[in-house]
């Protein structure tokens, strides 16, 4: 089968985007030293003022800290450029941080529960001065890290006219800090209630909340990740809006075999078949320049395309 194959030029990309991996980097760096950091003031602060909610998230923020030290190293790995191996370089590594943090705040939730639970079972007075200046902390520490991140993942617009964004280990990662965030919100406002109504058990149900918010979004992110793993078609990505404008090229009369999936949740692959009418070199280059053009107008950032005419018999037309 007679065809042509030619792929983006990826030089300048490849530029800009390890400029986005080593800022993505440093807000990773970032929030894990400050996360390990705060993770100890918490434990202290928890024991100090008698407060499950404020205990149980410190040893919640100690698996963080771990995770997020996992996520740097997996960060630093995905770096790397294609091998005989892994011929799409190791992006993907990054993948495997994001479901171990998923994995561990959900595990974390649970423990938050179980111990919230038993401050219902064994009620104890709750120091509301030492968790409302905790609090205060918390919002303030966990608010820094997660700006870091989410300014390390924004500005950095490409030639393609594209913004990567984060991928999915930033994303889990932010996602976390931003629920940390929340939470150290509600505790402000619940040390408050307790301090003016003497109701500690608003301390458990705080813990419960808490745990129930982290759970619910660590599942939605590790589905997430599991769809990219699947390869499935990124959101980002209208495959049949793309399908349309690919067959109303001039000189294409057909297209078929479209693949589109993303290896970390920021950069993604498509790969199709394009019919043309014309069998002249002149009139496959200009085919192919449209094509790669408009699939990068798509948020395709490696398209590889395979050029037929209407006298081959393609074998992948349907399936």
């Amino acid at each position: 089968m007679a065809h042509s194959k030619e792929h983006s030029s990826c030089n300048g990309h490849e530029h800009d985007h390890a400029a986005h991996n080593h800022s993505d980097k440093n807000g990773l760096s970032f929030a894990f030293w400050l996360n390990l950091f705060f993770s100890i003031v918490e434990l202290i602060g928890g024991i100090f003022t008698n407060s499950t909610a404020i205990i149980a998230d410190a040893f919640h923020d100690f698996m963080d800290a771990g995770a997020i030290g996992l996520a740097i190293l997996m960060e630093k790995i995905s770096g790397k450029k294609r091998t005989a191996t892994f011929s799409y370089g190791y992006k993907r590594f990054s993948l495997l941080s994001a479901l171990i943090l998923s994995t561990f705040l959900l595990s974390g939730s649970i423990g938050m529960i179980v111990a919230a639970y038993n401050s219902f079972v064994n009620p104890k007075e709750v120091h509301s001065l030492g968790m409302l200046w905790l609090a205060i902390l918390g919002l303030a520490v966990n608010g820094a890290a997660f700006l870091r991140i989410k300014n390390s993942g924004h500005g950095h617009l490409h030639h393609h006219g594209h913004s990567h964004g984060h991928n999915h280990n930033s994303e889990s990662i932010m996602l976390h800090l931003l629920e940390d965030v929340l939470g150290w919100a509600a505790v402000l406002i619940g040390s408050v209630i307790i301090y003016f109504t003497g109701w500690n058990w608003i301390d458990g149900v705080l813990a419960i909340g808490i745990a129930l918010f982290i759970g619910y979004n660590a599942a939605k992110n590790l589905l997430n990740t599991l769809k990219v793993l699947l390869q499935s078609v990124p959101e980002n990505v209208n495959i049949a809006q793309l399908k349309s404008e690919l067959q109303n090229l001039k000189g294409v009369s057909n297209v078929h075999d479209i693949h589109v999936w993303t290896l970390d949740g920021s950069y993604n692959v498509g790969s199709l078949h394009a019919v043309i009418n014309n069998n002249s070199a002149t009139a496959k280059q200009e085919v192919m320049n449209d094509i790669v053009k408009l699939m990068q107008g798509f948020n395709i950032q490696h398209p590889t395309v395979q050029i037929e005419t209407n006298k081959n018999t393609c074998a992948f037309v349907s399936c």
